[in-house]
């Protein structure tokens, strides 16, 4: 990639009576007049965002704040057990677990699917099929592809996919989705579901929002639900139980 001899940033700057975020005044223009999603958007991209992005934004932050005691929310709180001066430290060691096989497949999903869309559309699932059997001969995990609960389907999907068709989404990076998803079930012989990643990959393509930055969302909106789980850490420690429930699972055995 080509690197400017003097690189600028046009996120942010400020003087002694202001603060200024891509041009705009904070305090005039954006506080109190912009949501948090359209300020995620403008801050991102530096153009406030269409009704569509504005809907499936704030839809995947919604579907994938909240995930459970899964392994991220477990090392926010043992991490806070040991160190509760530091909520800080806390969150980032859940995010640090936020990888492949929790939470954060969303911008491998979104790869996948456009190399389908750019196909034309009678070599769709043409493509699709090469992918999945691609995966399968190679013993490899397809990225927003199954899960471990929802066998029978995830139900975030089809609620994505409403949101998006309803905000005026075309539903062509969706239907290759499930194209995708038919196709790694007849090649694995498996019923392997589409799952929320997916889903969240696909809605922000149909948004015009590049794969690169897909995961991005996956974690601002993973970072607000391991506050939440720190929050409930503060009122009803469970972080002495976890501990405790990990040595016994893990017993030790004398060499």
């Amino acid at each position: 990639m080509y690197k400017k001899a003097n690189p600028v940033t046009r996120l942010c700057t400020s003087d002694v009576d202001n603060i200024w975020i891509r041009g705009r005044n904070l305090c005039d223009e954006l506080i109190g007049h912009m949501s948090f999603t359209d300020y995620i958007m403008f801050h991102f991209f530096g153009t406030e965002p269409t009704p569509l992005q504005r809907a499936v934004v704030d839809a995947v932050l919604v579907c994938i704040m909240e995930h459970g005691m899964t392994p991220s929310a477990v090392a926010s709180r043992v991490t806070y057990l040991g160190a509760p001066e530091s909520l800080q430290g806390a969150v980032a060691a859940g995010l640090l677990g936020a990888g492949s096989r929790f939470v954060g497949t969303a911008d491998e999903a979104a790869a996948l699917i456009t190399q389908i869309v750019e196909r034309t559309p009678d070599e769709r699932a043409g493509e699709a099929r090469r992918i999945a059997e691609r995966h399968v001969a190679q013993k490899k995990f397809l990225p927003g592809f199954g899960h471990p609960i929802h066998t029978n389907g995830d139900p975030r999907v089809k609620r994505l996919d409403e949101v998006a068709r309803a905000a005026g989404a075309r539903g062509e990076y969706i239907d290759a989705m499930y194209l995708l998803g038919e196709a790694i079930k007849t090649a694995s012989g498996k019923n392997i579901v589409i799952n929320a990643n997916a889903a969240i990959g696909a809605v922000l393509l149909e948004a015009g929002i590049p794969p690169k930055i897909a995961r991005g969302f996956n974690l601002i909106a993973r970072c607000a639900g391991l506050v939440g789980h720190l929050l409930e850490e503060q009122e009803e420690p469970a972080g002495y139980s976890i501990w405790h429930a990990a040595e016994q699972a893990v017993p030790y055995e004398a060499p």
